[in-house]
């Protein structure tokens, strides 16, 4: 791990720090401090802050710390530093979306969710790497560098919100905002070992995204524990807590077949439905009836990059060297696609995503592997299937969190997430099943 917790200010997080803030235990100042001591020692090696907003935060944070000594705090968030990933708008700074093409497009006002945060006096220090155009899920960026998982050097973060999970999980910041449309949030929060939560589709404002496919687009939160995420949601929207449930009904996706687990996320899984049991759930096997994962792959992709060419098709014309030779093949595929071919995509689509909720509607939460396997080398060929599980949220619309599960023996991240009509009920289950191993307890 390139970072350690040992500071008590980066081991707090976001509810800790509003308490250190509260007792005078620490100032946003000094929490600022501490980030930008981390950005400068380990940023050249990770690669995920593109550009920080150094003055802004220190102007932001002198002026958390007088609210904080006065009490005039504007909520649990205020003096907490935020990353935001490159496609979210940031008055004042580059908003390219980790494509070259925009390189030099600079924000005019904030994102609608960047406004929230701070009118809540949440400290933003910048923009962090992505995957080219949100497409993708490597973070191996040609414009704007690769960006490396904190445990190991040369392996990916996942994507295509990794900079906003590697911030998060080396100690720059707090939390950070991401999007994802098949899994952008959870997938690199799963291979870098902290949460990422992707809400109810079209619960968060997406004013001042970049597009890449409005049909599964959503803004999504990183951070280290259930409890943070929970905070930074509830700034960005009202969250219904709902009934209290008491007897979760659990189902645990089947995908026999079609999904083949590494040996250490089957075992780390294993342990998850054990501490589920242990939690006294309801733990039910669900068959997805009528499900082919590499169909519905196939078919979420054929929309997202004939979606993706409707918003770059004409500054791909304009700006073709702009553009990787990976995109740009992407978006020419998506052109030659017949008419008839997308609408039939749609169609297939919202019959699936009817489904899919037909078949979670019996339950509180649904459990599933975040991804098939651990973090990979950049050496290495990306698996096709890393979005087979994160996609199930995708499609249905539900809510979902991505939660860590402890390490590989190889010491790389692995988690699992949580599927829920209940965006609240899917951070809490989640925080409950975080350090279900014994590995997972030592590293959280």
């Amino acid at each position: 791990m390139i970072s350690d917790f040992t500071d008590p200010i980066v081991a707090a997080g976001v509810v800790g720090l509003a308490e250190m803030f509260a007792t005078g235990a620490a100032t946003p100042v000094e929490a600022l401090e501490v980030g930008l001591s981390k950005i400068e020692r380990f940023n050249g090696a990770l690669n995920a802050v593109l550009t920080l907003d150094h003055k802004g935060a220190v102007r932001d944070a002198q002026a958390s710390t007088r609210r904080w000594a006065t009490g005039a705090q504007r909520s649990p968030l205020d003096g907490v530093a935020i990353a935001i990933k490159a496609n979210i708008a940031v008055q004042g700074l580059p908003w390219h979306g980790g494509i070259d093409a925009y390189r030099d497009r600079i924000a005019e006002r904030d994102a609608a969710s960047v406004q929230a945060l701070r009118q809540a006096g949440a400290v933003v220090i910048g923009i962090v790497n992505m995957h080219e155009a949100a497409l993708g899920a490597t973070n191996d960026n040609l414009a704007f560098g690769r960006c490396h998982n904190p445990f190991r050097h040369g392996f990916t973060p996942g994507g295509s919100s990794g900079g906003s999970a590697v911030a998060v999980a080396a100690g720059l910041c707090a939390a950070a905002l991401g999007t994802d449309t098949l899994g952008s949030v959870r997938i690199p929060a799963g291979y870098c070992g902290v949460f990422g939560h992707k809400p109810t589709h079209g619960l968060l404002p997406t004013g001042g995204v970049m597009p890449l496919s409005p049909t599964f687009d959503d803004l999504g939160v990183l951070a280290r524990s259930a409890r943070d995420v929970a905070a930074v949601m509830g700034v960005l929207t009202p969250v219904d807590e709902g009934d209290a449930v008491t007897a979760i009904r659990c189902g645990v996706v089947d995908l026999a077949g079609q999904a083949a687990l590494d040996a250490s996320v089957r075992d780390a899984f294993e342990q998850a439905i054990e501490a589920a049991h242990a939690a006294g759930w309801r733990v039910e096997r669900l068959t997805l009836e009528g499900w082919d994962a590499a169909v519905m792959r196939r078919l979420s992709l054929l929309i997202v990059e004939v979606e993706a060419l409707a918003e770059h098709g004409a500054m791909l014309a304009r700006n073709p060297s702009g553009f990787s030779p990976a995109l740009t093949g992407m978006l020419k595929w998506a052109g030659r696609q017949s008419p008839d071919k997308v609408a039939q995509a749609y169609r297939d689509l919202k019959a699936a995503a009817k489904d899919l909720r037909r078949q979670f509607a019996s339950f509180d939460a649904v459990l599933t592997p975040t991804t098939a396997a651990p973090a990979f080398s950049f050496d290495t060929a990306p698996p096709v299937d890393q979005a087979d599980f994160t996609v199930l949220a995708n499609i249905s619309g539900l809510a979902a969190t991505a939660f860590p599960l402890g390490l590989s023996a190889e010491g790389m991240p692995l988690s699992a997430q949580i599927i829920s009509a209940s965006d609240a009920l899917a951070i809490r289950l989640a925080g409950r099943l975080a350090g279900a191993t014994a590995a997972a307890r030592h590293y959280l």
